[in-house]
């Protein structure tokens, strides 16, 4: 499909700002919407770019236009389709600029929205199944026919897998996902939970729909009972559900591309952040409400796309909350999840969302063993003004899961557990193990002090012992045993003698010679605080 295509379809409305005949005979790779200022790293070569121009202010200087275009030429956009409603029009100084970068720039008016256009290209692209000669096709010409009609049509996995079947006689037919999520099912099919369809999707009638996908994002055609067809028809079937999941990955993309908008706003430090009207703009854009609760979620592990597949393949087990997500400016993973409605249309409170997605995480975690994914959750606040608190919340949390150590070890200080053991004598610190967050976890120092970089940790602890810091001195390393096992008592003199074997007259010098190299003075529950929290640091 060519840029000049859109022009000719009335249906859409576009009209052309500026473009002459290389420009408008580009064809089309794919569509991203954005309202980055510079959302060239996020774009493609040949891609169509849709923007609602968020990004620019009438007080604007033409520098601004200039960037954005720039970006645009740069990334080989093929042209910018630019939206009329939040301008009243499209401005002067971005005509100018694609006019000087020989970007092709269309206006969208404000009867056609964004997703009429990405549907538009897409649906175009694809072609039409019974357009191929019969001859190599298993299944029957009525039913590629039937089938290829369903896909121009934006027909739901359900209807396509049921119609896929229905010549077979309907057999109980699955669509599985990565971690067991049901994405289709035949109406003869009973539900199956997501332990069992885990399970399902690797058994020997299983095949996969999309073996180039992400491990996150791979989906299984199942059929749990022997059914006596030519292998080659259940291909076919399976191709025809891997071009319904290629335009969903393309929705997805363009989805994706308005929450990585909406998460740059909640990010930025000026004012902008707490400014109600941009914030339920992008919101809306991203199909969530104005109003909460709202949980953020922030994930790290894998690179590239599978880090957000893996994320959103998560959010997709809410089945009650929408939920929008994409990258931080920083580059990390995160989304925005909406408010949920249950059964009883009373909101779904927020234990349940995590709950669920942390009984899930183990699941997510084997489709991808060699890379630990670690995710940190917020906790729920009311309004969009509060999202950039939320988002802290979640990387604070993000921080402690990728510090924690495992299940009895969450930060560990290398002194004695009281045993005798030496304190130099550390055991290698086991390689932190995938786990997943909720800021409301954090109820001790310890898991506390967790979140906190471990570049700050190290500082605060090598400032807060002092010279005792220093356990390369065997001494150092003895006296830092004695206040772990101090401080693990309570400050019991005669528990700590009899924890290390030593008299109690051993123990008080000891003590001395902390408080000395310190500057602390342990009869003080705030110094006391202090050593622990700098033995946690260690």
């Amino acid at each position: 499909m060519h840029v000049e295509d859109l022009l000719r379809l009335e249906s859409l409305d576009l009209t052309l700002l500026w473009g002459d005949g290389p420009q408008l005979t580009r064809e089309i790779s794919g569509v991203t919407a954005t309202d980055l200022e510079d959302p060239g790293r996020f774009l493609q070569r040949d891609e169509l770019v849709l923007s609602g121009l968020v990004w620019w202010a009438p007080v604007d200087d033409e520098a601004k236009a200039e960037r954005f275009v720039a970006a645009l030429h740069g990334a080989g956009a093929a042209a910018l389709l630019a939206g009329e409603e939040t301008h009243g029009g499209v401005p002067e100084v971005l005509v100018d600029a694609c006019r000087r970068h020989g970007i092709a720039i269309l206006s969208v008016p404000v009867h056609t929205s964004f997703r009429a256009v990405t549907d538009t290209v897409y649906l175009r692209q694809w072609g039409d199944l019974s357009r191929r000669p019969a001859a190599p096709y298993a299944l029957p010409e009525n039913v590629r026919a039937e089938l290829s009609r369903l896909l121009a049509d934006g027909a739901d996995p359900d209807t396509l897998l049921t119609r896929a079947v229905a010549h077979l006689g309907t057999p109980p037919a699955y669509v599985l996902s990565a971690t067991g999520r049901t994405v289709a099912r035949t109406p003869t099919a009973p539900r199956l939970s997501v332990r069992r369809a885990a399970t399902a999707r690797t058994a020997p009638t299983s095949l996969s729909v999309d073996p180039d996908a992400t491990p996150y994002g791979q989906w299984q055609l199942h059929l749990p009972e022997p059914v006596d067809v030519p292998p080659r028809m259940l291909h076919e079937i399976a191709e025809v559900l891997a071009q319904h999941r290629q335009e969903a990955i393309r929705r997805e993309r363009t989805t994706r591309g308005l929450a990585t908008d909406l998460l740059a706003l909640i990010d930025t430090p000026s004012p902008t952040a707490s400014a109600p009207a941009p914030l339920r703009t992008a919101l809306h854009a991203c199909g969530l409400p104005d109003q909460g609760p709202y949980t953020v979620i922030t994930s790290a592990g894998p690179d590239g796309d599978d880090a957000l597949d893996a994320l959103t393949e998560a959010l997709h087990h809410l089945t009650d909350r929408a939920f929008a997500v994409g990258r931080l400016p920083t580059g990390e993973p995160a989304a925005v999840i909406g408010p949920g409605t249950g059964a009883d249309t009373t909101p779904a409170p927020a234990t349940d969302t995590i709950a669920t997605l942390k009984n899930l995480w183990p699941t997510l975690q084997s489709r991808n063993p060699d890379v630990p994914l670690h995710g940190g959750i917020s906790t729920p606040v009311a309004t969009p003004q509060n999202l950039k608190g939320a988002l802290t919340q979640a990387r604070y949390a993000l921080t402690a899961a990728r510090a924690t150590k495992g299940p009895g070890a969450p930060g560990g200080t290398g002194a004695s557990d009281g045993t005798g053991a030496s304190a130099g004598t550390k055991a290698p610190a086991p390689a932190p193990a995938a786990r997943l967050t909720a800021i409301d976890e954090l109820t001790t120092l310890d898991a506390l002090l967790t979140g906190i970089p471990a570049d700050v940790r190290t500082a605060f602890g090598i400032h807060a012992l002092g010279r005792l810091a220093d356990d390369t001195n065997p001494s150092h390393r003895m006296l830092l045993e004695t206040l772990d096992v101090f401080l693990a008592h309570n400050g019991s003199w005669a528990r700590t003698a009899e924890a290390l074997h030593l008299h109690v007259n051993t123990v008080h010098y000891r003590i001395q010679r902390v408080e000395l190299l310190t500057g602390r003075d342990l009869a003080r529950l705030d110094h006391k605080l202090d050593l622990k929290a700098a033995l946690l640091c260690r």
